[in-house]
């Protein structure tokens, strides 16, 4: 089934190519767009490309941002959502129309705590019942909340 305007996985500042190849291969899957907001912990050169696995990567629409407040700019509000392990509100409970953005943050500091402030009420979590455990991997989290925004749009 497609979508006719795609969903779009928004990564501010990557750091862990194997996250970023995985996420790549789940946009690519999916015709979603992927968008990397710089500055990026690696290099996306031929060489780093094939070690993180991404033979594929000319199959995935990829966006660059120079920084986290010209994308922001660049995109309406209401289309924007965060996701932190920074807030009890589940990602189940959002809306989600084609067009979106879903935005994660670095792997080892998540978003930014004035993005955090400012967009307090877009932000969304995946629940995790057991409290020893800090977080989800970066990509398995990037696809859950994908396919429920493809679900919730098929």
């Amino acid at each position: 089934m497609t979508i006719p305007t795609p969903f779009n996985i928004v990564l501010i500042e990557p750091e862990i190519p194997p996250n970023t190849g995985s996420i790549a291969r789940l946009c690519g899957a999916t015709n979603t767009i992927l968008h990397l907001v710089r500055p990026l912990g690696f290099s996306t050169d031929d060489k780093h490309l094939k070690r993180a696995g991404l033979d594929y990567w000319r199959f995935v629409d990829i966006h660059y941002w120079e920084s986290l407040d010209i994308f922001l700019t660049a995109h309406p509000e209401n289309k924007l959502f965060f996701f932190t392990t920074k807030t009890t509100a589940s990602y189940t409970q959002a809306q989600f129309h084609p067009g979106d953005f879903l935005i994660f943050g670095k792997e080892t500091k998540g978003l930014p705590e004035d993005v955090l402030q400012l967009y307090h009420d877009r932000c969304y979590t995946l629940p995790m019942p057991n409290p020893n455990i800090r977080s989800l991997n970066l990509a398995m989290t990037a696809g859950i909340v994908l396919y429920e925004a493809l679900r919730q749009n098929w």
